[in-house]
């Protein structure tokens, strides 16, 4: 009987990669509280989807590529309109995008160079994102005027670069070595 609702942690992954395009036009528009709201939503229905998908077992390949896909997604479009905006310096985006492409590059050139491998986030990459996404967040509520110390921007942008820097390293390192031992 619950099998056939299986289909809904997918549905809240492609609703959330939905609520990308009002974010993104709230972030453009500067009604940071409307993309605050928006942002909370897509918080919500990440972790409903984990959790029906955990608790049920509704656990599919799908889900367990889009999901990642969606929330990535959503961060690098915070960053991207934030600095578009001039919220946020292009530095630090540049810094934010180029970790996650070194990321990809080298996971594609991996699987055509070496072999097929399980994709496994580090704890330096959860970090990493969780420093994104509370300082995305904090930069938010900052930005829409509600309770959150100013010195948050500058200490925001200095731990997010220093933490992708790092778990961008450490991958290059990591995943250098898996192809170096596997050749």
């Amino acid at each position: 009987m619950m099998q056939r609702w299986r289909w809904i942690p997918n549905a809240l992954t492609f609703a959330r990669l939905v609520l990308i395009v009002p974010f993104a036009l709230a972030l453009l528009a500067g009604h940071y509280r409307t993309a605050l709201l928006v942002f909370f939503v897509a918080a919500i229905s990440d972790g409903f989807d984990g959790l029906l998908a955990r608790q049920f077992n509704w656990r599919s390949r799908l889900g367990a590529i889009a999901d990642p896909l969606a929330d990535k997604a959503l961060l690098i479009t915070a960053y991207m309109m934030l600095t578009w905006t001039g919220v946020l310096p292009a530095w630090l985006f540049a810094v934010v995008l180029g970790r996650d492409l070194l990321i990809v590059l080298g996971a594609l050139a991996f699987h055509y160079l070496i072999g097929q491998f399980e994709v496994q986030p580090s704890q330096l990459g959860k970090l990493n994102t969780l420093i994104q996404i509370l300082v995305v967040l904090a930069i938010i509520i900052l930005q829409a005027g509600l309770p959150m110390p100013p010195w948050i921007m500058t200490v925001g942008v200095d731990l997010v670069a220093m933490s992708a820097l790092i778990s961008g390293l450490h991958y290059l390192i990591v995943w250098t070595g898996r192809a170096w031992r596997s050749r």
